[in-house]
């Protein structure tokens, strides 16, 4: 079984308004030390909702995404509010953003970003026996919903705006759940 190396040291090197930079240094087992740089962990664990209205057909929403100054066809998520659970926060913003409630969920899997400098954390999960609902959100101008096939799923991966990992992740586990039945 692996040693985890052994954290020595942390230190916030810079702070802004929503993120934190961490200097970390570890001692290796094999007595190796180094240094690395980390984004800090944020304190709010986050949610991504694969909402289907059927089994083929999926919601999406395209928002600007200021990381990359363009815009991206994505799933419902975001981050869980004083004393949610997943399943309240993931319903929560599926309704802020998509305009849906859902009757049920299933998680799927937890997922990281890039771990090698991040912490960050998301629940992906899969909202079924959806209905209109509508709360109001914190996006800053009104984001587009749109359906799409499952069974197209192919073509999707192949427009310029769809490009985010871990929601092409999410996706293909849900085409190939809803394939094996």
């Amino acid at each position: 079984m692996e040693q985890k190396p052994e954290i020595l040291d942390t230190r916030l090197v810079h702070r802004s308004r929503l993120f934190g930079i961490e200097e970390v240094h570890l001692r290796f087992s094999n007595g190796t030390e180094c240094q690395f740089e980390r984004l800090r962990t944020p304190p709010i664990a986050g949610v991504m909702c694969v909402p289907l209205l059927d089994d083929n057909t999926v919601v999406l929403i395209r928002e600007y995404g200021a990381g990359t100054e363009e815009y991206h066809l994505t799933l419902p998520k975001g981050g869980y509010e004083h004393g949610e659970d997943w399943r309240e926060a993931a319903n929560r913003e599926l309704q802020e953003e998509a305009g849906y409630a859902c009757g049920r969920m299933t998680f799927l899997k937890d997922m990281t970003l890039s771990p090698g400098y991040m912490g960050h954390h998301i629940r992906a999960v899969l909202a079924e026996d959806l209905h209109e609902s509508r709360l109001p959100g914190d996006e800053p101008e009104p984001l587009e919903v749109l359906t799409w096939e499952l069974s197209r799923l192919d073509e999707l991966m192949e427009r310029d705006d769809m490009n985010e990992a871990r929601v092409i992740a999410a996706l293909y586990m849900v085409r190939a759940m809803k394939e094996s039945g």
